[in-house]
């Protein structure tokens, strides 16, 4: 055994992963082992007929913000949903803090700290601002059915603690005059807002936004990049964001991977994949 912080790694699996197809992955990942929290090594996944993803493998590094980009119907989405355990991998296997998993199931993926929004919004309309927030820390909860039903002194203790995490957060993130209102009533920029905090309220390791400044005007896009900027420096977490905006996604991405119908064509810093002729041809249709 070889003990790095405090993540034990087996040498035997090690050796067997590296010996493995798509083994390489995994040998640079361990070689950084300190930097990475995430991979993806050789994987794909294929509906029926329909190959939506094909030997994809990448790394995340610890507390960077790591963009998926490409044109539509790349596997973007496909990949987000299998990094959160959505969707299982047809082959490969995801490596997460150094452990592997062939087949990753959501409400686990959201236990060990991985948590995301959608592309479409996915809030409860009808519900408060603070209580999609409070949603967000349903998994955390530890009041038995009976104990909640009868308010007790544990259940009014409990929900104080979490509605304190839940404002802190709508401080963070300015929404304060929004508290209480439903969100079905909410202006478009202000939900996709709230459907970040809700994420941040789980506390994630790291955070998987899909699209989050989908159908916003210059402004809003500002606001949300420094939101995701500031909440990577104040809460610590690894963000992999899929966005179509090319000026925001070479603006706050330390690394961007690349996909193309299903397969990866490029993974680098912002200026290695901006003049790549594989994201040119792309993108462009022609050097």
């Amino acid at each position: 055994f070889a003990r790095r912080g405090a993540v034990v790694i087996d040498a035997d699996l090690v050796v067997r992963e590296l010996q493995s197809p798509g083994g390489a992955v995994l040998a640079a990942m361990v070689e950084h082992f300190g930097d990475t929290i995430l991979a993806a090594d050789t994987v794909s996944l294929q509906f029926g007929a329909v190959q939506a993803l094909v030997d994809v493998s990448f790394q995340v590094m610890k507390n960077s913000v790591h963009a998926i980009i490409g044109p539509n119907g790349a596997g973007k989405t496909s990949m987000l949903n299998c990094l959160n355990g959505f969707y299982q991998p047809t082959k490969g296997q995801l490596i997460y803090a150094g452990k592997s998993y062939r087949q990753m199931r959501a409400n686990q993926s959201a236990h060990l700290g991985i948590a995301r929004t959608f592309q479409n919004l996915a809030l409860f309309p009808g519900m408060t601002a603070l209580q999609n927030i409070m949603a967000g820390r349903n998994y955390m909860m530890k009041t038995g059915f009976f104990a909640a039903a009868l308010y007790t002194r544990g259940a009014r203790a409990e929900e104080f603690h979490h509605r304190q995490k839940a404002e802190a957060i709508i401080d963070f993130l300015e929404i304060q005059s929004y508290r209480h209102a439903p969100v079905g009533s909410l202006p478009y920029g202000i939900q996709k807002r709230i459907e970040l905090a809700r994420a941040l309220a789980s506390e994630p390791k790291i955070l998987l936004l899909d699209e989050p400044m989908a159908g916003m005007n210059l402004e809003e896009k500002q606001d949300m990049c420094r939101y995701i900027l500031e909440a990577r420096a104040v809460y610590g977490f690894t963000t992999v964001l899929i966005e179509h905006d090319m000026g925001v996604v070479m603006d706050i991405s330390d690394r961007i991977t690349v996909l193309d119908h299903g397969r990866l064509i490029a993974d680098g810093t912002s200026d290695e994949v901006r003049n790549d002729q594989n994201v040119i041809r792309a993108y462009l249709g022609a050097e």
